[in-house]
């Protein structure tokens, strides 16, 4: 008897189904926006993500070297890989890039609430534009994803915010502060008791009277950015203000403002981001973590070769993630399930009848199923009842002698006959109604 691997997941067909459902809408709804699928590599070369976060992330990867002595991880996260793939091909791409993809990732850490060492994202990424509107967009597939699969707005936050401003605000302070730090502390500053984030501030280089003018000028209303920059007397405080506003504005144009709240102590913790930043939280509370996030990372593909090149980008978790979760809490995950439209029932020597049937029903784009194991009536019939068969179509000896098929409607029990040569017919989805 084998066991799994801690941190995995073993999904069987009826939650499967749920899953299917939700990456079906998420990418339905980027396909909408014009978004084209990629494939990407589950191994990448170890140095790839080292050189954007340093040596320490080895430890959170499954890393490894490979039989021909080179050093690779399983891919954590996708923002690199694609990155890699702009740059290789920069000069025959046209812009605006808008790529999408479902896949797994993993990371060797600590499994907890919504977060497995083993998960999938649908990754939503725009590269080539620095517009206001670039940012909104990815704003209006995260949320028309989310009202899609039947979330309301009373039921998400998207906590909007901008790096530049919080950098500014570090900036402005008359002390040698480490940027870096700083922002990452402010990230996990509700994960953390109060004393605990401010020794995280001034390790980071600021006094507690920093801290406070800080934390102070963080807590500005969206009403009330326009004073922002002469409160810090920073220029590049008033530029992101300006931007963050345009990104809002845009937002609106695309019906998805009424979803977004101005939080500027929102910094998403990955180096990499460098403007408008977003992460969306469930409006209840009661998933603890954000359920994903997003941002700007203009610098990425410049810093892996490339050509200056803006980029903003979004990665719903939708397996193994805090996604379902939130849809679970709001009562909207879809039914653990599985759905067949047509079970074909055979009694006797009635094979080559029953696949032709079975064979029209199927290019017709239904789901059909039929007996592979030589079964007794009832055996088929309650198999046809497990994997929720709408309509049975029994093709017995006495039938065909009659020229004849029997067709049930499962949920109601009720049956008649059609004519064999006139079943499936022209009918798109013939049941039990279209004969009786």
């Amino acid at each position: 008897m084998y066991d799994r691997i801690k941190g995995f997941s073993d999904v069987y067909p009826p939650e499967m189904a749920a899953h299917r459902e939700v990456i079906d809408t998420v990418e339905g709804v980027a396909a909408g926006y014009g978004f084209r699928e990629i494939s990407t590599p589950a191994l990448e070369e170890t140095k790839l993500y080292v050189d954007k976060s340093g040596e320490e992330i080895v430890e959170e990867l499954y890393s490894f070297e490979d039989k021909g002595g080179r050093h690779v991880s399983m891919t954590p996260e996708l923002t690199p890989t694609v990155a890699r793939m702009v740059v290789a091909k920069q000069q025959e791409l046209s812009k605006p890039i808008k790529w999408m993809s479902t896949r797994p990732f993993w990371r060797y850490e600590e499994p907890q609430q919504g977060r497995f060492r083993e998960f999938y994202q649908t990754n939503v990424d725009i590269f080539g534009s620095a517009e206001p509107v670039a940012d909104a967009e990815i704003l209006g597939v995260a949320a028309d994803s989310l009202v899609a699969l039947g979330l309301e707005a009373a039921d998400f936050d998207f906590r909007v915010s901008h790096r530049d401003v919080l950098s500014g605000i570090l900036d402005s302070f008359d002390t040698d502060v480490d940027v870096g730090d700083a922002i990452r502390t402010v990230d996990k500053r509700e994960k953390i008791d109060h004393d605990e984030y401010v020794d995280g501030m001034v390790a980071a280089g600021l006094d507690p009277d920093h801290v406070a003018r800080f934390d102070e000028l963080l807590a500005f209303e969206s009403d009330e950015l326009d004073e922002l920059g002469a409160a810090t007397g920073s220029e590049r405080v008033a530029d992101a203000v300006e931007n963050l506003q345009a990104v809002l504005a845009a937002a609106e144009d695309l019906g998805v403002r009424e979803y977004c709240t101005v939080s500027l102590d929102t910094a998403r913790g990955l180096d990499y981001y460098t403007g408008v930043v977003f992460e969306c939280f469930d409006a209840t509370g009661d998933v603890s973590r954000a359920v994903f996030g997003g941002g700007r990372y203009d610098d990425l593909i410049e810093s892996f070769g490339g050509q200056p090149t803006p980029a903003v980008g979004v990665a719903p978790g939708v397996m193994n993630s805090t996604l379902p979760l939130l849809l679970k809490r709001a009562g909207v995950w879809p039914d653990e399930a599985i759905s067949t439209d047509y079970y074909i029932l055979q009694v006797g020597d009635t094979r080559a009848v029953a696949a032709r049937i079975a064979c029209d029903l199927r290019e017709s784009g239904h789901v059909v199923e039929s007996d592979i194991a030589d079964r007794s009536f009832g055996s088929q019939l309650g198999y046809a009842d497990s994997i929720n068969a709408e309509t049975v179509v029994i093709v017995g000896e006495n039938d065909l002698a009659n020229d004849e098929v029997t067709v049930k409607d499962m949920e109601s029990g009720d049956e008649t006959t059609a004519p064999v040569d006139e079943f499936p017919g022209d009918v798109e989805r013939p049941t039990y109604a279209d004969f009786a």
